[in-house]
């Protein structure tokens, strides 16, 4: 389902096959390192499992560096995906219960749509008309000033700057930076993992802590970058419980 013109402006849209409303809506974001060769179709175990347990699953593909992506391109395109749920005219889609779930770099792109609402007009991604009730982060880079030695520069191809070249866009693109956020969150990480420090979790659910923010850390012990989209790792039973856990009614 395309959500704009752009060829990697699309999504997988699934819904359960029962005919029972969905639990809720979960928004799928991919990763590898915001950059060309990872795309959504390596989240689809993680979706068929969200669906088998009665989700309606919106899986999202954006332009990433290289292929026409960066910034602003990847920041407009993860807005306009979450933004399309709005225009949708389906019952089975409870964007009330909605949840967004992102590995890795797309930890980082779903910590960053919960931020939408405090961005200043004109930014990239400002006045959502979607906004989720819960993030869970899977082993995400919530703070991009510091990850910025992580992927060989992978941030600053993202962001197309450094910290001190350009503040306001990490203000602008950073979740660890916007807290609070005003939107509950979970950060699933696994304590081996090589790829993105445990730290990034850590330090994020201080910070959003600190700020007011309803945050927590699930460390996975042993689990390495990749086994918390692996559905047959506890890693993965982790990631589910707290999707089950933010959409939970209040």
């Amino acid at each position: 389902m395309a959500y704009g013109g752009q060829p990697q402006q699309f999504g997988e849209l699934t819904f359960p096959a029962t005919r029972d409303l969905p639990r809720g809506t979960v928004l799928v974001v991919h990763g590898g390192f915001w950059r060309a060769g990872t795309d959504l179709t390596v989240m689809r175990p993680v979706v068929d499992a969200l669906v088998a347990a009665n989700f309606a699953v919106w899986n999202i593909e954006y332009r990433t560096v290289n292929a026409g992506g960066g910034w602003p391109s990847t920041f407009d395109d993860v807005a306009m995906a979450a933004d399309h749920l709005a225009t949708l005219r389906s019952t089975r889609l409870d964007l009330r219960r909605l949840v967004v779930l992102g590995h890795s770099a797309g930890g980082h792109l779903a910590g960053w749509l919960a931020m939408r609402a405090k961005l200043a007009p004109g930014d990239p991604g400002a006045a959502p008309a979607v906004r989720p009730a819960g993030v869970v982060s899977l082993a995400g880079v919530l703070d991009l000033a510091g990850g910025m030695l992580l992927g060989d520069g992978a941030v600053a191809d993202l962001v197309a700057a450094t910290p001190a070249d350009d503040p306001a866009r990490f203000r602008a693109t950073s979740p660890l930076e916007a807290v609070p956020l005003g939107v509950p969150s979970v950060c699933v990480h696994g304590t081996a993992d090589e790829v993105v420090p445990l730290s990034q979790s850590e330090d994020f659910v201080a910070a959003a802590t600190a700020a007011g923010d309803r945050s927590e850390i699930v460390r996975v012990e042993g689990a390495n970058h990749l086994q918390l989209i692996d559905v047959r790792h506890p890693g993965w039973a982790a990631a589910l419980a707290a999707v089950e856990r933010l959409s939970a009614p209040a």
